[in-house]
């Protein structure tokens, strides 16, 4: 049960590493390990194929496990299951499937039963039609036009990403805007991102040339949603540890041809 990196044509083994859990293990023992593919085991003993990112990210160099990757943008690259295909102007995003109503989808990236205390990561977005940030107080609900990053079941909350209504002018909704704030729910406190493609006035069509959660194009009302340090990475550390899935949910109360919010990238790391 060596732990081996996968970049090199003569893979290097570490004899001693047989009972390593982690990347941050790796990056401890072997400060020179690349960013690569590594066999480690989980709690159990048993050996799991996992990405270590070794470089620095969110503010830490000690060695980071990938748990999801996803760039539309990459050849062949597909939507998770059930989630509709967005393509305009050479955007390719993932959303919710066509509805009449508001509605919920998601996916989940499992830990390997590897333990975890933070999380690290990105999601790059676009804005169907007429979001707003906000909408209710229940994490099990709709309670954003957006995507929630929760784990384990019950959900606890890591991060929400909202699609605020428009970056100009009237309102927009985003609890960091500054015309027309919307409250955050109490579990989401300041763990989001808020931003809106669309300008003044809002149409009910698909947003290419302003992604939201990028920390650029923020307009004059949502000009403090771009403040945030570290946009587009979001740091959280969840004060305990756990080895619970992670479920991304996108999330709007309306039928899609009214609103959606839709990803482009998503990139998750634990440690």
């Amino acid at each position: 049960k060596n732990v081996y990196n996968e970049s090199n044509e003569e893979p290097f083994f570490y004899p001693s590493l047989s009972l390593v859990h982690s990347c941050e293990q790796i990056k401890a023992n072997w400060p020179d390990s690349p960013s690569d593919y590594y066999i480690i085991a989980d709690s159990n003993g048993h050996a799991h194929h996992v990405y270590c990112h070794m470089e620095e990210l969110c503010g830490s160099d000690e060695g980071w496990m990938r748990v999801a990757y996803l760039d539309m943008s990459a050849p062949n690259s597909k939507c998770p299951e059930r989630f509709r295909l967005y393509e305009e102007n050479g955007v390719r995003a993932c959303g919710r499937p066509s509805t009449t109503s508001g509605s919920c989808i998601s996916t989940t990236y499992s830990s390997k039963d590897i333990s975890y205390s933070q999380v690290c990561g990105k999601i790059i977005g676009y804005q169907f039609g007429n979001t707003n940030a906000v909408e209710g107080n229940d994490i099990n609900g709709i309670y954003i036009d957006g995507i929630s990053l929760t784990h384990g079941n019950p959900r606890d909350h890591i991060w929400s990403f909202m699609g605020g209504r428009q970056d100009t002018v009237v309102s927009s909704d985003c609890p960091c805007g500054t015309v027309g704030p919307r409250t955050a729910p109490s579990f989401v406190g300041k763990d989001y991102f808020c931003e809106s493609g669309a300008p003044n006035p809002v149409d009910y069509k698909f947003y290419p040339n302003d992604p939201l959660w990028d920390g650029k194009g923020c307009g004059g009302i949502e000009e403090p949603c771009c403040w945030v340090p570290g946009l587009p990475w979001f740091h959280k550390t969840l004060g305990y540890t756990t080895t619970d899935y992670i479920e991304m949910r996108v999330c709007c109360n309306q039928a899609t041809s009214n609103e959606d919010v839709s990803f482009s990238v998503v990139e998750l790391y634990t440690k």
